[in-house]
């Protein structure tokens, strides 16, 4: 067998194989991902969620709770949410600084004085994207969007190969050491599915997140966005997040 019949076998045989493993993961995405209720259809459903700067205390309860729920390990650094203190001094003001002590996992100490200058804590957690560019870059299909808006990850064909991580704009997903697969936010799909809110909503005691759907016309989140000025991270991605934040300051990346 001359050389150049030998390249086009093995190319030709890898690309099978990797075709099969695109489909097969195809296969698991249109089979309905996660366990839900019976009552639950996902095209009734899209959705998203508001974060309230305002009224973000920064006491660490949503980040705490979504580690237990979800079983996110306990050292630093892995999170699947998180929560950063701003401060803007009066004298450069477009020079914040940020701080985020093991995610604000415990909550932030007092550094700043009041006269200062400003301080305001942002949660943060995976946008859920219309257009992520995590769905674009995964070779297999193991990173997908659901029916009802939800990115969720595959892990039995996700092959930990780290492009998805590289490109989320919102620097929301690490690789989990335990499996080698790609972890983030689900907004708690497995709750979402059986009709309970996500666990940092559930938890937070000023109501600071709150979870919505975009196709219920009763939802509270449409009065939300007509009565207050809401933004997203990075607009300028183009990536269609559904992380709606109010009162954000123009210094936030």
């Amino acid at each position: 067998m001359d050389a150049s019949r030998r390249n086009f076998l093995i190319v030709g045989g890898r690309m099978l194989v990797m075709t099969g493993v695109a489909a097969a993961a195809l296969e698991h995405v249109l089979a309905g991902a996660p366990e839900k209720a019976d009552s639950y259809t996902t095209a009734d459903h899209w959705w998203a969620m508001t974060i309230d700067i305002e009224k973000c205390i920064g006491c660490g309860t949503c980040v705490k709770a979504c580690k237990a729920e979800n079983h996110v390990l306990e050292e630093p650094f892995y999170f699947r949410t998180w929560v950063e203190r701003y401060h803007i001094s009066d004298l450069d003001l477009e020079h914040p600084i940020v701080d985020s002590p093991n995610g604000g996992f415990d909550g932030f100490p007092e550094k700043y004085a009041e006269d200062e200058g400003k301080t305001f804590f942002v949660p943060k957690l995976c946008n859920h994207c219309v257009d992520s560019p995590c769905t674009q870059v995964c070779p297999v299909g193991a990173t997908f969007r659901t029916n009802d808006g939800v990115v969720l990850i595959d892990k039995q064909y996700c092959l930990g190969c780290r492009y998805c991580v590289q490109a989320c704009p919102y620097g929301c997903r690490f690789i989990d050491p335990r499996t080698q697969t790609a972890d983030k936010c689900t907004l708690c799909y497995h709750r979402l599915t059986k009709g309970l809110k996500p666990a940092c909503v559930e938890v937070c005691p000023t109501g600071t997140r709150q979870i919505a759907d975009l196709k219920d016309p009763k939802d509270p989140i449409h009065e939300f966005l007509r009565t207050h000025k809401v933004q997203i991270l990075k607009p300028q991605m183009a990536t269609g997040a559904k992380i709606y934040y109010n009162g954000l300051d123009g210094s936030v990346r």
